[in-house]
């Protein structure tokens, strides 16, 4: 089963147990996904990491949302986003630990030969291809940064 086709099971489990939180961030994720299958329908089919990749996109607006909301002292809306990035969470593969990222990360910064901040982006390809939908990009780009700093120093 793909996971488009989990979607669609679970936007019926959700209409079954009248889960609307579950229901309606489904139907809008599964909304996204169509969009980016009519987008690639020429060139080529939808795969499950084309799923993953609007997901991750759906994860990322919400905790966006959610910071802007605790800024603006929204409490209602930032429960009402979380809620919604629980459902989501649960379609992403497993996320790497901190520790595992910054291991990782090491690892390429030995392979490609990086020895100052100026190397930033010889090592940030290689490790956003390796850990693309198994770590956050932000966390990867901060301890990237951290990891040449220290080098340079």
């Amino acid at each position: 089963m793909t996971l488009e086709e989990r979607i669609q099971e679970d936007i019926k489990a959700a209409l079954r147990g009248k889960e609307k939180t579950r229901l309606d961030t489904l139907r809008s994720l599964y909304a996204q996904v169509k969009d980016e299958r009519i987008k690639l329908r020429p060139k080529r089919e939808l795969t499950d990491e084309d799923v993953v990749r609007v997901i991750m996109s759906a994860v990322k607006k919400r905790k966006e949302a959610i910071e802007l909301y605790r800024q603006g002292g929204r409490q209602d809306l930032v429960e009402k986003e979380q809620a919604e990035l629980d459902v989501l969470q649960k379609y992403l593969p497993e996320q790497l630990s901190e520790q595992e990222v910054e291991k990782i990360v090491d690892e390429i910064i030995q392979q490609v030969g990086a020895a100052s901040i100026k190397d930033l982006g010889k090592v940030m390809g290689p490790a956003m291809a390796r850990l693309k939908g198994k770590a956050d990009g932000k966390m990867v780009q901060s301890l990237v940064r951290e990891r040449l700093t220290k080098l340079s120093s």
